[in-house]
C-alpha cells in the first residue's frame, strides 16, 4: 500500500509539536481525551435531532487500556467516528480541526461544548509514541478505516473491520532513553494521575482496568496465613461534574471544604469559599477559596501565585498568575471559561481583552466579598487580616500607591483606646469635632509604642491612635495621604495641631528665651540631631525624639535593615521637656558647667534612642556615663 506524504508545511509543524509546541510529554493523554470527548459531543448532538441514534447520554464513554508487554497503550470512544475521506481531512492535513468545523457548520453556541479548536492535540501522540494506529468506524456505515503513522515520513490509510462505530488511538510507546522514561505512560496509576489532574471534567466517563489485591478466601482465619490474590476490575478515572458547575443549592459546606484540601493540598478548611457564575462581557465559572493560614513560603519569593485556569472542564494552566493581582495573590480556586483565546498548545493564554475583563471581575468580586465579611462577620475578617493583612498593605504602597483606593476600606490597625484592630471607616466616625488628623505612633509591638514619650498629649486630649507595628504601615500610609479627608499625622511629626494660640506663644516665648542652650546642646551632639527643642508633646517624660521631613525613624530603621550599602538617616529632633525638673538643671548646667551639660546632653540623646528602640553607638560610654552620675 503506497504511503501518502503530509504536505511540507505539514511535516515543518508535525515536527515542531513533538519537539517544541507542548512543554509536557503528559499533555498528550489530555488531547487525545479531549478529542475524543469531541467525537462523543457529536454523536450526542446528532441524538437530539435524529432519532436514529438509540444512544442516551449515559451510554457514552472513553476507554484506556495498556498493553505493557507489547508497549501499547489505546484510547477508545464510542463517539461519532470518522469516515475515509475524514480521516484524511482531520489527520492527513495538520492543523485541520474537525471540531471547529463541525460548530461552524452547525452554528453551535452553548449548545455542545467541542473543546478541539486547532486540529493540532492529536499529533501530541508522537511526543511519547514511534508509531500512532487510528481506527475509526464512522456512525451509520458498515465499513471501517485504520489510518497509520510514523511522524514527519507519512502515513497509510486502508480499510479493516471494527464492531462498532467510534475510534481506537493506539500508540506505540517509545523506548526509554537517558533523559525520558516512556514507561512511565504504560503505567495505571500514572495515567490514573493525568487524567485526574488534567481531564477531571470531561462529562463522559473515562475508564480503565484497574489491578487490585484482595484477601484470597478461607485465609487469614482460623491460623491460616493470609494470601492474596489478584484481579482487575473496570473504574472510572474521572469525576466528570464540576463543583463550580453544580448550583450553589447542591453543594454543601463539606463538599466545597473537601474540595479545597484535596485539590490544594491544605490540611485545614477555607475560612470563606467564593462560588460564582458570571455571564456577559466574559462568561466563567469561579470558584475561590480563602486560605485559614498563609502557606510557609507566602512571603517570600518562592511562592507562586495563581489560579487554576479551565476551558470547558479542561486543565489548561495550574498557575495562572494573571488572573489575580498580587495584593490578593492568597487566594486560591480556579476559573473556568469558554471565552478564552488559547494559543496553539493550549497550554498557556494568549493575552487578549477576555483575560483581562476576567480578572478584573474576579478582583472586584475577592474586595466585595472581603467588606461583606468584614461587616457581616468580624471574627472571621480578623482571622484572615493576622494572615494576610500583610500582604493588603503591601498592595496600597506598591506601584507608588496605584490601588490605594481600592485597598483602603480593607485595611485594619490596632487602636488606642478600643484595643483591638479597627478600620480607618471607625476610626474617622469616632474622631472628635475638634480633632484635626488621623494620629497615628510606630514601634516593634503595642506593648512598646504603648510606652512611648510621644504619645502622651494625644492621649491626654482623649484622641485615638492607631499603632503601626509592620514595617509597611507608615510606607503605606505616606501613600494614602488622607482617609475621608482627613490628613494622617505621626505623633513624632512637627505640629500636631493640638495646642491653643496662647500654647504656642507660649512655647515661642521660652523657646527664644532657652535658645542659647539648645546652640550649646547642639553642638554638644554635633551631627546626631539637627536640632534640640522643647517638646509640645510631653507629659511626664524628660525627652524623646522625633523627625524633620518626610524620612521618619521607623522609616530609617526599616530601610537600613534591607541588605543593601546605602544607609539613610532621619533629620532627628531631641525635644526636651519643659515642664520636668530635668529641664531646670540643664538650664543650670548652661550657666555653670558646660562641660557638664555636654555630657548630659549625649546622656539625654542616648535615652531617648534607646526609647525608640535604635542602636546607640557605644553602650560601654554609656553605662559608664551612667555610673559616673550615680557616684558623684
Amino acid at each position: 500500500m503506497a504511503k501518502k506524504q503530509f504536505k511540507a508545511e505539514s511535516k515543518r509543524l508535525l515536527d515542531l509539536m513533538i519537539n517544541s509546541i507542548y512543554t509536557h510529554h503528559e499533555i498528550f493523554l489530555r488531547e487525545l481525551i479531549s478529542n475524543a470527548s469531541d467525537a462523543i459531543d457529536k454523536l450526542y448532538f446528532k441524538s437530539l435531532t435524529d432519532h436514529s441514534v438509540s444512544m442516551a447520554r449515559e451510554d457514552f464513554k472513553i476507554h484506556l487500556s495498556a498493553d505493557k508487554d507489547n508497549r501499547l497503550l489505546t484510547l477508545s470512544d464510542n463517539g461519532i467516528g470518522m469516515t475515509r475521506e475524514e480521516l484524511e481531512n482531520n489527520l492527513g492535513t495538520i492543523a485541520k480541526s474537525g471540531s471547529l468545523n463541525f460548530k461552524k457548520e452547525h452554528d453551535l453556541q452553548d449548545d455542545v461544548e467541542i473543546i478541539g479548536q486547532f486540529g493540532v492535540g492529536f499529533y501530541a501522540a508522537f511526543m511519547v509514541s514511534s508509531e500512532v494506529t487510528v481506527i475509526s468506524r464512522a456512525f451509520g456505515s458498515d465499513e471501517a478505516y485504520r489510518w497509520n503513522s510514523s511522524g514527519a515520513d507519512g502515513y497509510t490509510i486502508e480499510p479493516c473491520t471494527k464492531e462498532s462505530f467510534g475510534t481506537d488511538v493506539i500508540l506505540k510507546i517509545k523506548e526509554n532513553t537517558e533523559e525520558e522514561k516512556f514507561d512511565e505512560y504504560l503505567e495505571q496509576y500514572r495515567l490514573q494521575g493525568i487524567v485526574k489532574k488534567y481531564s477531571d471534567y470531561i462529562r463522559y466517563p473515562i475508564t480503565m482496568e484497574m489491578e487490585r489485591s484482595k484477601l484470597k478466601e478461607g485465609t487469614g482465619t482460623d491460623g491460616v496465613d493470609p494470601e492474596y490474590e489478584t484481579y482487575t476490575e473496570t473504574e472510572t478515572l474521572n469525576s466528570m461534574i464540576p463543583i463550580w458547575k453544580k448550583g450553589k443549592d447542591e453543594v454543601t459546606d463539606e463538599d466545597y471544604n473537601s474540595f479545597y484540601k484535596e485539590k490544594f493540598y491544605d490540611f485545614e478548611n477555607p475560612i470563606k469559599v467564593i462560588h460564582s457564575k458570571t455571564e456577559g462581557a466574559a462568561t466563567y465559572n469561579a470558584l475561590l477559596f480563602l486560605p485559614a493560614k498563609a502557606p510557609y513560603n507566602y512571603y517570600t519569593k518562592d511562592f507562586e501565585k495563581g489560579l487554576q485556569l479551565y476551558s470547558n472542564g479542561v486543565l489548561i494552566m495550574d498557575k495562572c498568575a494573571d488572573l489575580l493581582p498580587d495584593y490578593f495573590s492568597f487566594v486560591k480556586g480556579l476559573v473556568d471559561s469558554e471565552d478564552l483565546s488559547l494559543n496553539i498548545s493550549r497550554e498557556m493564554l494568549q493575552h487578549d481583552r477576555q483575560l483581562k475583563v476576567i480578572a478584573k471581575s474576579i478582583e472586584k468580586k475577592i474586595k466585595n466579598e472581603l467588606a461583606k465579611m468584614m461587616k457581616a462577620d468580624r471574627e472571621t475578617y480578623v482571622k484572615f487580616f493576622e494572615s494576610f493583612g500583610l500582604q493588603l498593605k503591601f498592595g496600597v504602597y506598591n506601584q507608588y500607591g496605584m490601588n490605594k483606593d481600592q485597598l483602603k476600606d480593607l485595611l485594619l490597625f490596632h487602636s488606642s483606646s478600643e484595643n483591638k484592630l479597627v478600620s480607618l471607616s471607625e476610626y474617622v466616625s469616632r474622631m472628635k469635632s475638634e480633632q484635626k488628623y488621623i494620629y497615628y505612633a510606630t514601634g516593634e509591638s503595642v506593648a512598646r509604642i504603648e510606652h512611648l514619650p510621644q504619645t502622651e498629649l494625644v492621649k491626654d486630649k482623649g484622641f485615638e491612635i492607631l499603632y503601626f507595628t509592620d514595617d509597611v504601615d507608615e510606607f503605606a500610609i505616606q501613600m494614602l495621604r488622607e482617609y475621608d479627608g482627613k490628613e494622617f499625622k505621626s505623633v513624632s511629626s512637627g505640629d500636631l495641631g493640638l495646642e491653643t494660640e496662647e500654647e504656642k506663644e507660649e512655647l515661642k516665648k521660652q523657646e527664644e528665651e532657652s535658645k542659647d542652650l539648645f546652640v550649646a546642646m547642639k553642638e554638644a551632639l554635633g551631627d546626631k540631631v539637627k536640632e534640640v527643642r522643647l517638646s509640645q508633646r510631653l507629659k511626664s517624660h524628660p525627652v524623646c525624639l522625633t523627625s524633620d521631613g518626610g524620612l521618619s525613624l521607623e522609616m530609617e530603621k526599616v530601610l537600613n535593615a534591607m541588605p543593601t550599602d546605602q544607609k539613610v538617616k532621619a533629620d532627628r529632633i531631641l525635644e526636651i521637656n519643659a515642664s520636668h525638673p530635668i529641664f531646670s538643671t540643664l538650664q543650670k548646667l548652661y550657666a555653670s558647667d558646660k562641660d557638664k551639660l555636654k555630657a548630659y546632653s549625649d546622656l539625654l540623646y542616648t535615652q531617648a534612642m534607646l526609647i525608640e528602640g535604635m542602636p546607640i553607638d557605644d553602650p560601654v560610654a554609656f553605662s559608664n556615663a551612667i555610673c559616673g552620675l550615680m557616684v558623684e
